[in-house]
């Protein structure tokens, strides 16, 4: 298996791996207008970076990783903040989370991220990696 940068033709599969991973966390997914949104936030725009963890034949995308460059004002610096990861239930446990991960890491900054607090093997796996958790509340105000 292979990790890269998604390429324009696997954004489909991408929405069908978000939508696994939004049932995973219990979330609901609306696909709606997905494919051309994130078409254009990830691939058109250079801003969202979207890796993927593809099979050898390139047929099948097994997990993916959204990050984005962003400045902490209490730290005075920039840091990458993962948006999600997310890998098939058939590929978890063999290290894939980690590479990902270790790709972010060559931009030389800080990463930051959340998961559920429901999602207990995340929670050991980056407490295994050395990340340090820091409690807060998240919202969203949603503007329609």
């Amino acid at each position: 298996m292979n990790i890269y940068d998604i390429r324009n033709t696997e954004i489909k599969e991408l929405v069908e791996l978000c939508e696994l991973h939004a049932e995973f966390e219990g979330s609901d997914y609306d696909r709606t207008d997905k494919v051309n949104k994130l078409r254009s936030d990830i691939i058109n725009s250079n801003i969202i970076k979207c890796l993927v963890l593809v099979s050898a034949d390139s047929s099948k995308l097994y997990g993916y990783c959204t990050y984005i460059k962003q400045y902490s004002t209490w730290d005075a610096s920039w840091y990458n903040y993962m948006d999600c990861l997310y890998l098939r239930e058939e590929v978890r446990g063999m290290g894939w989370g980690t590479k990902f991960i270790d790709v972010i890491k060559k931009d030389g900054l800080s990463i930051q991220w959340q998961t559920p607090i429901s999602n207990l093997r995340a929670i050991e796996f980056y407490n295994k990696i050395g990340a340090v958790s820091t409690a807060k509340e998240r919202y969203k105000l949603i503007l329609e």
